[in-house]
């Protein structure tokens, strides 16, 4: 009976710290930041080049600045649109500000303007 109320006892505790450790890991999850999908406001856009353009693909090539919400340094790479019209409102040699964020596993452009 002693050994019962012992191990009532522990796992009351172990499920205590279990729940306390999920409530700080979302109290301090930085707000904007979704799991996997890091979203992006429009202060946030990002600059850059467009550097070529594939429809057939739905993929854009942009030399770019600092990708803040992905902690990415400044370099020229190939990006999924989210939607195939983005690529529609560009062309090669655009300067464009655009918001990207980390889906599945892939980095997806979601949406994009020429600079003004």
């Amino acid at each position: 009976m002693k050994s019962m109320k012992q191990l009532a006892i522990l796992i009351s505790m172990v499920s205590a710290t279990a729940f306390s450790v999920n409530v700080l890991a979302q109290a301090t999850m930085e707000p904007g930041k979704m799991g996997d999908m890091k979203m992006m406001s429009s202060n946030d856009m990002v600059q850059g080049e467009i550097r070529k353009i594939d429809k057939d693909t739905s993929k854009i090539t942009i030399k770019h600045g600092e990708i803040k919400n992905l902690e990415m340094p400044p370099m020229t790479m190939v990006f999924t649109v989210k939607d195939k019209a983005l690529l529609d409102k560009v062309q090669t040699g655009d300067k464009v500000r655009f918001n990207v964020v980390r889906e599945d596993g892939k980095i997806v452009v979601t949406e994009i303007q020429v600079a003004k």
